[in-house]
């Protein structure tokens, strides 16, 4: 059987390359493997069939890096909702419109099974509430590409501290990436939320205004998303402190946990993951039971698309569950907009947000 995919959105994400993942020199003019539509073509039983964008010049562009018949390139979403019948749709659109296409393709008559989100799933948080609700409501599974998620060590990882209780119960985790908060440190917020099964509870936050990114994307300028960080009190009682102020050419993605039965490092853009057992009083470094080896860029940066796009196939097929459900997602988001409002406001904020404060947007892009 194959299952039939559009994605609306032909930027770099949906296949024509991203900044910091690929060489600038091709970005934008051919096709990249590492992507929406790559991660498609990895898929046995999946085949991309549409697209769908306001921007001619790139649904041009796109439809013919990736042979895209011109009568399925359709000019913007709802066209392309109307007349395919899809199995799967991608949303690479900025994350400002997520809202808009994920509830759009939910409620069409091309009655999609599996909607594949590009994250941050939204732009504020009563947006991705509604995404959630809606995919409920009409029966689809929403994937929120937080890449990671679909890695096998760390979903191994992730069961060595819930299921196996590795560390005991963790009192304290640091985390540090890029900046900026929306594009970059949804990431780790959400490896944070996964493997701490957690929820954000008091948030304090700190912006610095900064956006290495605006210039070299050629991004709209009234983007708002930007470097920061803060403190988080998470509702399992861990305490935890973020930084995502540095820029990319200096930065790491790590995330450092301690428990009372041990403790955890994790560099990801070093490879390098380290585990101390606390016993008798002293931590000892011991291998991580059942991981071979340490992040890497093959296995877990450059096939991360092919990772998601071949789970999202074990979804159509009515195998496993949800990896990265919008419900899930909506908990990085919460903790990015608290530490903008906490940072503007020069206070604590609680999570569940208040209702008022979920429609604060956080635009990027």
């Amino acid at each position: 059987m194959t299952y039939r995919a559009g994605v609306i959105g032909t930027g770099g994400i949906a296949g024509m390359g991203i900044l910091g993942m690929h060489d600038e020199e091709v970005i934008g003019k051919e096709k990249i493997d590492a992507s929406h539509a790559g991660g498609y073509a990895d898929a046995d039983e999946i085949e991309l069939v549409a697209i769908a964008d306001v921007d001619s010049e790139k649904l041009t562009t796109f439809g013919n890096a990736w042979d895209i018949p011109t009568d399925r390139r359709y000019d913007g979403h709802e066209a392309m909702l109307a007349r395919e019948d899809l199995d799967v749709v991608s949303i690479c659109t900025p994350s400002f419109l997520h809202h808009e296409h994920t509830v759009d393709a939910a409620k069409s008559a091309a009655d999609p099974s599996v909607i594949w989100c590009e994250k941050p799933i939204a732009s504020e948080v009563s947006a991705a509430e509604e995404m959630v609700e809606v995919c409920e409501e009409t029966e689809t599974e929403l994937v929120v590409n937080h890449s990671f998620r679909f890695t096998e060590k760390l979903r191994r990882l992730h069961d060595l501290i819930r299921e196996r209780d590795l560390l005991g119960d963790v009192q304290s985790v640091s985390t540090q990436y890029r900046m900026e908060l929306m594009r970059n440190s949804t990431h780790v917020l959400d490896t944070l939320v996964y493997l701490l099964d957690a929820r954000a509870e008091r948030v304090s936050g700190y912006i610095t205004g900064e956006n290495e990114a605006i210039d070299s994307l050629g991004t709209a300028g009234d983007v708002v998303d930007a470097g920061g960080g803060g403190h988080v009190v998470m509702n399992d009682g861990s305490f935890v402190t973020v930084d995502c102020t540095i820029p990319r050419d200096i930065s790491s993605m790590s995330l450092n946990f301690i428990g009372t039965e041990g403790k955890l490092y994790l560099n990801n853009d070093d490879g390098e993951w380290r585990y101390w057992s606390l016993e008798d009083g002293e931590h000892v470094e011991r291998q991580l039971p059942g991981i071979e080896g340490t992040w890497t860029w093959d296995d877990d940066y450059k096939r991360s698309f092919a990772n998601a796009a071949n789970h999202i196939q074990d979804l159509l097929n009515g195998d496993g569950q949800n990896y990265s459900p919008g419900a899930e997602a909506a908990r990085s988001l919460e903790i990015i907009v608290g530490f903008y409002i906490s940072h503007y406001t020069g206070s604590t904020v609680d999570i569940p947000l208040a209702e008022p404060l979920k429609d604060v947007p956080i635009k990027s892009w």
